[in-house]
This record gives C-alpha cells, sequence and structure tokens, in this order.
C-alpha cells in the first residue's frame, strides 16, 4: 500500500500535475482571472475536477497500483465513480482544464484541453482499454458493457 500511495502521488505530480496544472497556468496566466459568474464556475470547476481525480486516485492506491500505466494496480478499479464512467480520472483532470479556460477566460487553455481530450480518447482506446482488456478478460468486457467511456450514467449498476 506505501508503495502505491508513493507511487500514485508522484505519478499525480508529474503527469496530472503537469498536464492540468502548470500547462493550462501557463498559457492562462497571462489574462488575469475572470471576475463574475464564469470565474465562479471555472473556480468550482478546477475544485471539482481535483476532487474526483483524488477520490478516484483513492481507489487506485487499494487496488494496490497507481494510475500510471508502468505500475497498475493488481485488481480492476470498478468501485466508486468507476461505477458510473470507465473514465472518471481523465474527466477529472479534463474538468480542471474547463475550468481554468473559463477562469482565466482563456480560448487557447480550452483549445489546449480539447486537444488533451483527442490525445486521451486516443489512448484511452488505442493502448488503455486493448491493455485492460488482456489482463482482465471477461470481466473487463462486461464492465465495458455496462459503464460508459466519457458521459457518466445517472445510476450506478
Amino acid at each position: 500500500m506505501t508503495r502505491a500511495l508513493i507511487g500514485s502521488l508522484i505519478f499525480t505530480v508529474i503527469a496530472p500535475g503537469a498536464v492540468a496544472g502548470l500547462i493550462p497556468y501557463l498559457i492562462g496566466s497571462k489574462y488575469a482571472p475572470v471576475g463574475g459568474p464564469l470565474g465562479v464556475i471555472g473556480l468550482i470547476l478546477i475544485l471539482a475536477g481535483a476532487a474526483i481525480y483524488f477520490w478516484c486516485l483513492v481507489h487506485f492506491i487499494r487496488a494496490r497500483g497507481t494510475p500510471a500505466p508502468i505500475a497498475p494496480t493488481e485488481e480492476m478499479v470498478h468501485q466508486g465513480l468507476y461505477r458510473y464512467v470507465r473514465n472518471p480520472m481523465y474527466v477529472g483532470v479534463l474538468t480542471v482544464i474547463a475550468g481554468q479556460a473559463l477562469w482565466f477566460g482563456s480560448w487557447a487553455v480550452a483549445i489546449y484541453g480539447a486537444t488533451i481530450f483527442l490525445i486521451v480518447h486516443l489512448f484511452v482506446i488505442l493502448y488503455e482499454e486493448p491493455t485492460l482488456r488482456r489482463t482482465f478478460g471477461e470481466s473487463y468486457e462486461r464492465y465495458c458493457r455496462e459503464v460508459p467511456r466519457w458521459l457518466p450514467r445517472l445510476r450506478a449498476k
């Protein structure tokens, strides 16, 4: 469990920390934060996306692994938010980026977020899902049939 915790925290700083934190900040920080309703919505999205990511991270640590492909979990993660959507960590990261686009009022951050979504989507369908199918077999196939990839369903199965 300690190895999973340390590995997950290191991964978080390096990957989502850069993709959803540092890079959007560097792109958008030349703009003053937007005030009013858009700024508030942006801040709410940033906080919600971070909460989603860290809530999911707990499940990876409990499954004795990390979100990093080089140190995956020993068991399939399908608890918590994973009962509603197959990729809640990515949803959380993309929500943080969308929040920053609103917070900074930056089309450049919004375009960056759309680009990250495309990259993540391709990674999921070309690498992640085939790897999980090989690793977890029929249980992952059943999970894919029951849980949508990107848009959460309202009730868990």
